[in-house]
């Protein structure tokens, strides 16, 4: 079997460290770490309680509620699918906006048009199935490190919009519908997390698989834990109200996303200077 020639000089291995380098920038979605995570939770719970807080408070009603925001949604990823790479603001702003969004189509579905939420989990586990089906049918990969091209990105937030959709309407069936409470659900949800990253590391499973069933549970889990905390205290929350709640867990988000932006520029920065 003929093998490859190896590069021959430094300055060949730096074009193609660089090379390597530039594909990772490109990919349109950011590095999973441990604060990808808790960005992810932190958005979760924000899309709950947002979503509370503009039906509620605000005073707009579910309709007029999910009109505005999924418009913004809409103007957010025109822009996420215009740029070329990864941003952090505009790519954590999509997220909180789909989360609002997931939350009010579920609500939508069971308070205005009367849907049960044993009907509303199966439509949107439905809706996931068959996105990860079609995704996996026509690029042989579900790997969020690949996402460059439209076609990827655009299956990849309509995967996330239903994994959000569906957190919030198992969350809420097994919360309110089964009378099981939000914290006890977020203990079991959070629970169910924790297996999945025993399992990984423990077995070494299938990363992809790993993340998805992981990003798929920390919706319900999010969206359990906000409700918790902002419920009143009668009806087994703390009730520390949507207001405060958001607005701490916003200015958390809005910090680990300047964080992650100084880290891009400074990985731009090593890029643009090294050698080729």
């Amino acid at each position: 079997m003929t093998q490859s020639p190896a590069p021959t000089s430094s300055r060949e291995a730096s074009h193609l460290d660089r090379r390597a380098w530039t594909r990772t920038l490109l990919n349109k979605v950011p590095e999973v770490t441990i604060l990808f995570w808790v960005v992810k939770i932190l958005s979760t719970t924000v899309g709950e309680t947002a979503a509370d807080y503009l039906n509620e408070n605000v005073g707009l009603g579910l309709s007029a509620t999910t009109a505005i925001m999924a418009l913004l949604l809409a103007a957010v990823l025109v822009v996420q699918f215009t740029v070329r790479r990864y941003i952090p603001s505009i790519y954590w702003l999509a997220v909180v906006l789909i989360s609002v969004v997931g939350t009010l189509f579920s609500d939508n579905l069971v308070d205005n048009f009367g849907v049960s939420l044993w009907t509303t989990t199966a439509i949107f586990g439905a809706g996931l199935t068959i996105s990860f089906v079609a995704w996996f049918r026509s690029e042989r990969t579900l790997s969020i490190h690949s996402i460059v091209t439209r076609r990827r990105e655009a299956f990849y937030w309509l995967a996330i919009l239903f994994t959000f959709a569906l957190g919030t309407s198992a969350g809420d069936l097994i919360a309110e519908k089964l009378a099981v409470g939000y914290f006890p659900s977020a203990l079991i949800f959070g629970g169910v997390i924790a297996a999945i990253t025993a399992i990984y590391y423990g077995f070494k499973t299938n990363a992809v698989l790993a993340f998805w069933a992981a990003y798929v549970i920390t919706r319900p889990f999010g969206a359990s834990m906000g409700d918790f905390l902002t419920a009143p205290t009668k009806g087994g929350g703390l009730g520390l109200g949507t207001n405060g709640t958001s607005a701490l867990f916003i200015a958390i988000i809005v910090a680990c996303v300047a964080w992650f932006t100084v880290k891009a520029k400074r990985e731009d920065r090593e890029l643009v200077t090294a050698p080729v």
